[in-house]
């Protein structure tokens, strides 16, 4: 199944994803690192309330999103393959200290070496994961 490239909705979810980011951290001074917005949101009872409001945010736009557009989530992945994926990404964002949203919006806007690093690693591995399982095994069209 062929990628179909949109540069116009990229842009805006682009966009709009920057506009948060800048806004939470005008408003109060927090970054928007998905990974730690929920880790605190779980284990922290001060400033629950707006984690909690920005998660909920999120999940509520990408519902509208796919319903708006009509669009139904891709079904037939095997529960366990899910599962691992998820653990693996949990490990992954706690031992990088922050998810992709963290370093590749935040932290690059900060100019942090830590977060060039982790994002040069994170694209370094989708590339190398793409290739292998399309050109590679061939498991992917």
């Amino acid at each position: 199944m062929p990628t179909e490239f949109t540069p116009v909705s990229a842009l805006l979810g682009g966009m709009l994803i920057g506009l948060a980011a800048t806004l939470l951290y005008a408003g109060i001074g927090r970054i928007a690192g998905i990974s730690g917005i929920l880790n605190y949101a779980l284990e922290q009872r001060s400033e629950r309330g707006w984690r909690i409001a920005f998660l909920l945010g999120l999940i509520a736009a990408a519902g509208l999103w796919f319903v708006g557009n009509g669009i139904a989530p891709r079904t037939g992945f095997p529960l366990g393959w899910l599962l691992l994926a998820g653990l693996l990404v949990g490990f992954g964002t706690r031992i990088g200290n922050g998810c992709t949203s963290g370093h590749g919006i935040c932290g690059l806007a900060r100019l942090s070496k830590r977060s060039l690093i982790a994002v040069l690693v994170f694209m370094g591995s989708g590339i190398a994961t793409v290739y292998l399982l399309r050109h590679v095994l061939a498991v992917l069209p």
